[in-house]
């Protein structure tokens, strides 16, 4: 299962894990793709596009995102993400699982 754990203050997020049990399980497969996407796409956008400061480090399985000091616009970024893979954790429950830090 994925894990996917958003920071307080709009200070980034940190993914673990796979979605798939197996390389049987295409909806395990589908649900892994969309998170890596999703989630490359939101960490390009803030430090490559908003430009905030942000350390970003992927390695087999984990994708961390922590940002110093986020912009309005990451907050909006880091928003709409956690939204996206939230709905994605509605339709597949068993391969991902959205916490979100208070």
């Amino acid at each position: 299962m994925t894990k996917v754990k958003f920071f307080a203050k709009n200070a980034g997020f940190e993914i673990i894990g796979h979605s798939s049990k197996n390389e049987n399980d295409e909806a395990g497969r589908i649900v892994c793709a969309a998170v890596s996407s999703a989630a490359y796409m939101a960490a390009n956008t803030i430090t490559e596009i908003v430009k905030d400061d942000a350390v970003a480090k992927t390695s087999d399985a984990k994708m961390l995102l922590r940002v110093k000091s986020p912009s309005e616009k990451t907050a909006v970024v880091l928003a709409g993400l956690q939204l996206h893979l939230g709905e994605l954790a509605k339709e597949y429950p068993s391969n991902i699982q959205v916490i979100s830090e208070v």
